[in-house]
């Protein structure tokens, strides 16, 4: 059995970052390159830069008229006009000509008479240098244009060139390499369809994406096994090219096919093998050849907070640039999220604004859940000294997105279903587009958001059995000093997502207690979950009776996932989801799902856009499409009592 890895001692990001630019010797191995001026955008000057002529090179004129000498048409009055003669004492000239020898000043074409003959007259006399662009007005020859280290604007090109700066030295682009590792690692280019124990290889485009923003060369080899020579081999290879940089991707953690610290071992040395920050722990950094070595996470989440907290800043320091920095923003937490103390965390947010306050939930944690990063708005930080965020707690967030679009953020915090996604593309294809961002927490979780301002509107389907109603017994009961209004977005079918042909013969709630079938189910507070445990006392079925019952997903297409990939038999869940998947459903009841908005935010353009699409012949077109949906009720306010409004 391979020998497991131990971290011996996890170092704060501070620290991997001076260990890092202490190892590395900067000067040797970036280089200066000479290179043509017209192509130094985005590049850093290695050395300073002096213009070469002046601009403008010659007195030319700033405006259309005509070049005098001033101190002739001293004397001009509106009362006492002065002719002047073209060719003799006034010469036409148009903006950008050079002066003629004499003159020092120009007047404006707009400021002059014509007269019959061919002369021209003013009322008011011309000063020195009057409309005059003077020789080095701008740039002056020999002066310093740019300092060494200067990061080159499109702006700067065009000065360079106006100086008759032909060519100048920048430092060399940072060029790095990724080497992607694991046996269950699939090569993304050969467009693979994954069999369980299997990942598509990403990281690498993230990785190639995220260097070219930091204005590095980027390149990926193909995909290598978990075996330590051929990583070996990999890494020499790395070496031995051009690259100031080799990061291998996975295999840098404890597990005892992580190979990476091995062979950074036998190669160079190790100067930090684990952070303490959360995701990102398995960091790897070393030095060998005189070059940079970074073993980074395989895990998504964790593989990014290493890109981003130790990859960028030492290869910003190492081009002589400045490190990537987002806009900051102070937000309010919208529930309590705990922490563990001596390790910096850094949290994924939905963020959208509520009057003048920014809203904030965190999304979930885990370091593989690369999604939440596709629709979080903001990042923040849990210090290692603390233990968590107390709810209604401001703290300071680092945003993905312009702060201007946090207020086309339309928050949802509540129960999963798959019209949320329909809903959430078509508002972003309309003229004006709005964002649904949702955090899915259940139904009962987005009736405490709605108490607590922490979302703007709330997904429920919460069926009540003593009163045969959906969601307004959970009102009164949670929300009794909420003003609210409810909206229905849809009556959905609920059921058994089975595999496809049935196979295990499941047709009644009788079947989950059989064992034989494993089951997975929806997390507590969630719709769904409440359903099912009021049809299994009816059933007078016993929850630990069912196989599974304990086991718990945030969605009705992880469900269905789980059901697919043969992890579980069955689920509850809705009609789409199947249907998504290409599984097979056995109805259990229909229920309600409806929007639940505050009062106070019925005039919210956000709200008021929502509410025109869900009215809309077309929308509900695409939510019947969907498959298990009925549309009578879409668009509708409900009332205490109506149920599913078939009476």
């Amino acid at each position: 059995m391979s020998q497991r890895n131990i971290y011996l001692q996890t170092l704060t990001v501070a620290d991997a970052l001076e260990r890092g630019r202490t190892a590395l010797e900067r000067d040797r191995l970036v280089a200066a390159v000479t290179i043509q001026t017209h192509e130094a955008a985005g590049r850093v000057t290695a050395a300073p830069v002096y213009a070469r002529v002046s601009s403008p090179p010659y007195h030319s004129a700033a405006m259309d008229g005509y070049a005098v000498r001033a101190e002739e048409t001293f004397g001009a009055r509106e009362e006492t006009p002065l002719k002047l003669t073209p060719g003799r004492t006034c010469f036409p000239i148009n903006t950008g000509q050079p002066l003629p020898d004499e003159t020092n000043a120009v007047i404006k074409i707009e400021d002059i008479i014509q007269l019959p003959g061919g002369e021209i007259e003013i009322d008011a006399a011309a000063y020195p240098w009057m409309h005059v662009r003077r020789i080095g007005e701008d740039i002056v020859a020999t002066e310093l244009l740019l300092p060494q280290n200067h990061l080159l604007s499109p702006y700067d090109i065009g000065a360079l060139l106006t100086a008759g700066v032909w060519e100048l030295e920048t430092w060399e682009e940072i060029r790095m390499t990724f080497i992607p590792t694991g046996d269950e690692v699939l090569d993304f280019t050969t467009r693979p369809t994954p069999a369980p124990g299997q990942v598509i290889e990403s990281n690498s485009q993230i990785f190639c994406a995220l260097a070219r923003q930091w204005g590095a060369q980027p390149r990926r080899v193909s995909p290598v096994a978990d075996d330590p020579d051929k990583l070996r081999a990999a890494v020499i290879a790395g070496l031995e090219s051009d690259a100031h940089v080799v990061v291998v991707g996975a295999g840098s953690s404890a597990g005892s096919k992580d190979f990476t610290r091995r062979v950074f071992d036998e190669l160079g040395q190790v100067l930090a093998h684990g952070l303490a920050i959360s995701p990102g722990k398995p960091t790897l950094l070393a030095v060998a050849r005189g070059k940079l070595l970074i073993g980074a996470p395989g895990f998504p989440g964790s593989a990014i907070v290493c890109f981003e907290e130790i990859l960028a800043p030492l290869v910003a320091w190492l081009g002589r640039r400045q490190p990537p920095q987002r806009p900051r923003k102070t937000v309010r937490l919208s529930r309590k999220t705990p922490s563990r103390l001596g390790i910096e965390e850094i949290l994924r947010l939905a963020v959208g604004t509520c009057g003048a306050q920014a809203i904030a939930t965190p999304f979930g944690r885990g370091a593989g859940l690369l999604s939440t990063l596709i629709r979080a708005q903001a990042l923040a930080r849990i210090p290692a000294a603390g233990e968590g965020i107390e709810q209604g707690a401001e703290m300071e967030a680092e945003l993905l997105v312009p702060e201007s679009s946090l207020e086309r953020v339309l928050l949802h915090v509540g129960s999963h279903d798959n019209t949320l996604d329909l809903l959430t593309n078509e508002m972003m294809g309309l003229t004006e587009p709005y964002r649904l961002v949702s955090t899915n927490v259940g139904s009962l979780g987005g009736l405490t958001a709605l108490k607590n301002d922490a979302a703007m509107i709330s997904g429920c389907h919460l069926f009540d059995p003593q009163t045969q109603d959906f969601n307004f017994p959970f009102l009164q009961r949670y929300l009794p000093d909420l003003a609210v209004t409810v909206v229905n977005l849809a009556i959905r079918h609920q059921g058994f997502i089975v595999a496809p042909g049935n196979p295990k013969g499941i047709s009644s709630l009788a079947d989950l207690a059989r064992a034989d079938v494993s089951f997975v189910n929806r997390q507590r507070g969630a719709g769904t979950r409440i359903l099912l445990d009021h049809h299994l006392r009816q059933a007078g079925i016993a929850p630990q009776q069912i196989r599974g019952y304990q086991r718990e997903e945030h969605t009705h297409m992880a469900v269905a996932v789980n059901v697919l990939s043969g992890a579980s038999d069955c689920g509850l869940g809705i009609l789409s989801a199947a249907r998504a998947l290409g599984l097979d459903f056995v109805p259990l009841a229909p229920e309600r799902y409806d929007l639940v908005i505050p009062d106070s935010l019925l005039n919210d353009p956000r709200i008021l856009t929502l509410l025109e699409l869900l009215r809309t012949e077309a929308f509900q077109k695409k939510i019947q499409d969907l498959g298990g949906y009925e549309t009578c009720l879409t668009g509708q306010i409900m009332t205490a009592g109506q149920g599913l409004g078939r009476e």
